[in-house]
C-alpha cells in the first residue's frame, strides 16, 4: 500500500498512525503507561467524499488535498482515565482532547485490550484466595500454574463497588500440558474479578460448589488427532489468465461492481462506495457497510455464566482481533491481500499481515434454460466475488464474507466456528442450562446476534423504504377458486415505525428505493432486503443485556444518517448500563422519507449445544442478501460468455474436456 493516501477513504497509513500518535504524545505529554485502544481514520464528510476527483490524484502529487483526521481512544494507565483525541494530520496538531465521563450514569469504558488479558492473568493467579479456591477443587499448586484464566468482558449489574471502575471476570480452565484444549477442563464456581486500573482482585467469588474438573482430553491439534482420513483427492482451483479483478491501492473493480476497502478496529472490513458500472458510469447502491455490533447472550444463571454477554465487537474490537489469513486454509484460488495497517496497545505502529482476503469461486448455475420444442439451451455459470476476514475473541472464531454476485446481489455472510463456552457437571447428573457435550461438560445454550449498518444509497443520497408481504385473499367474485394472494405494501415514513420484526409466514420484506428517479415501467429503482430465518433477544425486557443488547429486539432499524450515530450498542458498550445505541437514536422518530437513509439489520442463532460441537465446533451460518428490485431493466447478466471456463466436465463416469458451447448451444 501507498504511504500517501489516494483517496479521502483510505484506512490510515503506517506513517500517518505514528504521526498521529507522536503528536498525541509531544502535546499531551502521554507517557509509556499510556494505552491507545483504537486509532482509525476520523471519515471526512459525506460531500468532501463525493466531491472528490479521483481521476486527478496519482499518488505523486503533495498530499492533503483533503483532510487527514485520525480518531484515537487513549487509555491513562495509572489513573484508569480514558480520553478520546482527534489529530488533524495535514495540520500537524490536536484537534480535540475529550476526558470521557466514565465515572457518571451511563457508565461506560474503553475496549478491552490483549494488553489486559495479560494483566489479569498475572493478577488472577497471584491472588491467595484464587488460589485456595482452585486447591480446593483438587488441584495441586504445580497444576495451578498450568490453569488458563480467561478475562471476560464484566457487564454491568448495577452494583455501587463496580461503577465507574475498569473490570473484567476471570473464570479458570486446567490444562493438563499448556497445549491442551482448557475449554474442556472449566473450574466451576470461581469467578475473580479483576480491577484492571488497580491491578488487583476487587472479589472473589467463590460459591462452595465442588464439581470435579473434567479431565477428559478434548484436543484438536493435529497431532492429537490421529490419523487423517485418506479418501480427500486435490481440488486445485486454476485461473491461468489471473483474476477478473483489478485493485489500485483501496479501491477494487470487478466485472461491473466497484468499490472500496476500508478497515476499523472495532468493525474490521468495511465496503464503501459500492456501485454498479452500466457503461455509462457507476450507479451508486450502498454509500458505507459494516458490521457494528455483536452480542452473545447466555442462558445460565449460575456463577460462571449469567453474566457472560460479550459484545465482541464494542468491547473488544473484530478488526483488532483479525486473524492472519494463510493461502489453502483461510483462502483458497487466486488470492488478493490486504494488510491492515495498526497501532498495537502500546502504540507502536505493525501491519496486520494478509487481514482481508479477496478472490472469486464458482457459484454453481446463474441461468439456464433447455427449450426442448426447438432445440435452443443456454446455461450460464455464476461466479462471485468474496472479500472477508476473519476475528478470533476469546473461544470463538468469526468469518465475515461479503459476497458480490454477476446479477446484482449483495450478501453478506457470517460464519460462526471456534470453541464453546463450556460448564463441569457432577458426576451421573443432566446439565439443565444447555446440552451435555462430553462426559461431565455440557456447553451452554445461548444466542450470537450481529448487527450491520448499510448506509444506503440507492440510485443516489435521497432514498425511502417500503414493507411488504403476502396475505390470501377470501374467496368472492374476485377469487372465485380461491387461489388469489395480494402483496400488500406500506412506505415506513419515521423512525419508531420501522422498528421491525421479521414475520416468515407473510413473507415480509423491505425495499429501500429511490423515489425521485423511476425506470422504464414507471417503477422506482431500489433494493430489497432478504432476511434469512433469525432469532431475537430471548432475554427478559429487564434485564441487563437485554437493556445493553436492545439493537436485538428487532430485525430492522431505520434512521436518517447522522455522523455521530456510528454503532448499534452506541460508542462504548463495555460495562455501559444500558438504553444506548439505536433504542436511543429512534426516540428522535424522524423523518426516514426521501431523505439520506441508514438500514440496520440484526440477524443471529440460537446455539443448543451438542457433542457435534466438541472440541471445535463446525461453521454455523448467519446473514442476509440485498436484491436488485426495479434496480435493472431486464437480467443483468446476460451478457455473460457462454462458453465454459472449466478445464473439463464430467460425464457418464469419465472426465472429458469441456468443448465449445458446453453452456450454450443452439440446434
Amino acid at each position: 500500500m501507498s504511504e500517501l493516501p489516494l483517496h479521502p477513504l483510505d484506512p490510515l497509513s503506517l506513517a500517518e498512525l505514528t504521526r498521529a500518535r507522536d503528536i498525541l504524545v509531544r502535546e499531551k505529554a502521554l507517557d509509556a503507561q499510556a494505552r491507545f485502544a483504537i486509532a482509525e481514520l476520523r471519515e471526512p464528510d459525506k460531500s468532501v467524499v463525493l466531491d472528490f476527483d479521483e481521476s486527478v490524484w496519482t499518488g505523486s502529487t503533495p498530499p492533503a488535498t483533503f483532510p487527514r483526521v485520525a480518531f484515537l481512544v487513549v487509555i491513562d494507565g495509572p489513573r484508569g482515565e480514558v480520553c478520546e483525541a482527534t489529530v488533524d494530520l495535514v495540520g500537524e496538531r490536536v484537534l480535540t482532547w475529550q476526558t470521557m465521563p466514565f465515572g457518571e450514569t451511563p457508565y461506560g469504558q474503553a475496549p478491552i485490550l490483549f494488553d489486559d488479558f495479560l494483566t489479569a492473568e498475572r493478577v488472577v493467579k497471584a491472588d491467595s484466595a484464587w488460589r485456595a479456591a482452585i486447591r480446593r477443587r483438587g488441584l495441586t499448586d504445580a497444576e495451578i500454574e498450568r490453569v488458563q484464566v480467561d478475562p471476560f468482558s464484566a457487564g454491568y449489574f448495577d452494583r455501587d463497588g463496580e461503577k465507574g471502575r475498569r473490570l473484567v471476570r476471570a473464570v479458570s480452565y486446567w490444562r493438563e500440558a499448556l497445549t491442551d484444549n482448557a475449554y474442556a477442563h472449566p473450574i466451576e464456581g470461581v469467578v475473580a474479578v479483576v480491577d484492571l486500573t488497580a491491578q488487583v482482585v476487587l472479589e472473589l467469588i467463590d460459591d462452595g460448589r465442588i464439581i470435579p474438573v473434567p479431565r477428559r482430553k478434548l484436543n484438536y491439534d493435529t497431532p492429537s488427532l490421529g490419523p487423517a482420513r485418506q479418501t480427500l483427492k486435490p481440488l486445485d482451483i486454476v485461473q491461468p489468465e489471473g483474476p477478473s479483478f483489478t485493485v489500485e491501492g483501496w479501491h477494487v473493480r470487478w466485472q461491473n461492481w466497484t468499490f472500496r476497502i476500508g478497515f476499523t478496529p472495532r468493525e474490521g472490513l468495511v465496503l464503501h462506495r459500492l456501485g454498479w458500472d452500466d457503461g455509462t458510469g457507476s450507479r451508486p447502491i450502498l454509500y458505507r457497510a459494516s458490521v457494528t455490533e455483536m452480542v452473545v447472550p447466555y442462558a445460565d444463571p449460575s456463577t460462571n455464566h449469567y453474566w457472560k454477554s460479550a459484545f465482541d465487537a464494542g468491547e473488544y474490537g473484530l478488526g483488532r482481533l483479525a486473524n492472519t489469513l494463510e493461502l489453502g486454509c483461510d483462502c483458497l484460488g487466486l488470492i488478493h491481500y490486504f494488510d491492515v495497517p495498526s497501532l498495537d496497545d502500546f502504540g507502536a505502529p505493525f501491519l496486520m499481515k494478509n487481514a482481508i482476503c479477496m478472490h472469486e469461486e464458482d457459484y454453481g448455475t446463474l441461468w439456464k434454460h433447455y427449450e426442448i420444442r426447438t432445440g435452443v439451451f443456454e446455461m450460464r455459470r455464476s461466479r462471485r466475488l468474496v472479500i472477508s476476514f476473519f476475528a478470533t475473541v476469546g473461544n470463538y472464531d468469526y468469518g465475515f464474507y461479503w459476497y458480490l454476485y454477476q446479477d446484482g446481489t449483495i450478501q453478506l455472510e457470517t460464519k460462526l466456528t471456534g470453541i464453546i463456552q463450556t460448564s463441569a457437571i457432577m458426576p451421573g447428573e443432566s446439565y439443565p442450562w444447555g446440552g451435555m457435550v462430553s462426559e461431565g461438560l455440557g456447553g451452554p445454550t445461548h444466542q450470537h446476534f450481529f448487527n450491520v449498518r448499510l448506509h444506503m444509497m440507492v440510485d443516489g443520497e435521497c432514498n425511502s423504504i417500503s414493507e411488504s408481504e403476502f396475505h390470501p385473499r377470501p374467496v368472492g367474485a374476485d377469487n372465485p377458486y380461491g387461489n388469489v394472494f395480494d402483496i400488500r405494501t406500506r412506505q415506513l415514513m419515521n423512525e419508531s415505525e420501522a422498528a421491525r420484526e421479521a414475520d416468515g409466514a407473510t413473507g415480509r420484506y423491505w425495499k429501500v428505493f429511490n423515489p425521485n428517479t423511476k425506470n422504464a415501467l414507471g417503477a422506482h429503482p431500489g433494493y430489497k432486503l432478504v432476511v434469512n430465518p433469525s432469532p431475537l433477544m430471548l432475554a427478559q425486557p429487564d434485564s441487563f443485556v437485554r437493556q445493553r443488547g436492545g439493537f436485538a429486539t428487532k430485525h430492522v432499524w431505520v434512521t436518517p444518517f447522522d455522523p455521530r450515530e456510528r454503532y448499534a450498542s452506541g460508542d462504548y458498550p463495555n460495562q455501559h448500563a444500558g438504553g444506548g445505541g439505536l433504542p436511543a437514536y429512534i426516540q428522535q422518530n424522524r423523518s426516514i422519507d426521501n431523505t439520506d437513509l441508514v438500514l440496520w439489520h440484526t440477524f443471529g442463532h440460537t446455539h443448543v449445544c451438542k457433542p457435534e460441537d466438541m472440541p471445535v465446533m463446525p461453521v454455523e451460518y448467519a446473514g442476509f442478501i440485498l436484491k436488485p428490485n426495479n434496480f435493472f431493466s431486464g437480467n443483468p447478466a446476460m451478457d455473460l460468455p457462454g462458453k465454459s471456463n472449466a478445464a473439463s466436465c464430467r460425464h457418464d463416469g469419465k472426465v472429458e474436456k469441456a468443448k465449445s458451447g458446453c453452456c450454450g448451444t443452439t440446434a
